[in-house]
């Protein structure tokens, strides 16, 4: 699966692209029809308490799979939109299933 990061605003972490990318990988061995990810890591100066954003979409068969989170660093805001990725996977692959 290729997996293409760009650092909005924030200087580029080659320990959160190879952590994002490690992370990736598992899913698309988990889904085999995974085809690519765009990553986006931006910051948002307005928002103090948190303002870490991670932005993820998938490119499968269909419709592209999105997710965004926005915590108190960027470790967790990869973490739980990678977990919404997962439930949106299960949720396709059920899909899938039925036909």
């Amino acid at each position: 699966m290729t997996v293409n990061f760009q650092y909005v605003d924030i200087d580029v972490s080659e320990t959160l692209s190879a952590l994002t990318k490690e992370k990736l990988e598992k899913l698309a061995n988990k889904f085999e029809f995974l085809i690519s990810a765009q990553v986006y890591f931006k910051l948002d100066e307005k928002d103090h308490e948190a303002g870490k954003i991670c932005n993820i979409e998938l490119s499968l068969p269909g419709p592209r799979i999105f997710a965004t989170s926005n915590e108190k660093n960027y470790e967790m805001a990869m973490n739980e939109t990678v977990n919404d990725l997962t439930r949106q996977l299960k949720k396709r692959k059920e899909v899938y299933k039925t036909h």
